[in-house]
């Protein structure tokens, strides 16, 4: 299967939006992702990929920590432009009218009315191809039920419906 037939299937793969961080304040990265997942509970552990190339990864690599910050429907903005989508790069996407970040214990940025926040050691990495697949274990999390969730689906940022 070629790229681009891979992207077209994998854009039929509804998934949850998070902003991957790392970094203390004033020398901040973050990129948006869909690669998140649960890896083990025990100890509570996640996985998410992200691109070599991203502005976020020597950072995640040479400090060993990173947050997920799980996002709201309220934050399609914040997803465009953690994904690039504007001019904004580096602490200047932290900058946005409207958002709040807090630290993690760790330093890591939280973002306050996300849907959860999780602060990450990286316990393990693996690349694959063009990306770096960090292992974490989850130091310190909170979560919201309140608010609803923001999902990527065929290439938009969307709302779930319930039914």
């Amino acid at each position: 299967m070629d790229a681009l037939d891979f992207r077209a299937v994998m854009r039929q793969q509804a998934g949850a939006v998070a902003l991957i961080c790392t970094g203390t304040t004033g020398a901040r990265f973050g990129l948006t992702a869909t690669a998140v997942c649960s890896l083990t509970d025990d100890p509570p552990t996640i996985l998410v990929c992200v691109n070599r190339t991203a502005s976020a990864h020597d950072t995640i690599e040479s400090s060993g920590q990173f947050s997920v910050n799980l996002l709201g429907d309220c934050h399609t903005e914040l997803a465009a432009i953690f994904s690039g989508q504007s001019e904004l790069n580096g602490e200047d996407r932290f900058t946005v009218d409207g958002d709040y970040w807090e630290k993690h214990a760790s330093g890591t940025p939280r973002l306050s009315g996300a849907i959860a926040s999780m602060d990450c050691t990286v316990t393990e990495q693996q690349q694959f191809s063009s990306h770096t697949l960090f292992i974490g274990v989850v130091n310190e999390g909170n979560s919201d039920e309140d608010v609803a969730p923001l999902l990527y689906f065929r290439g938009k940022f969307g709302e779930m419906t319930e039914v």
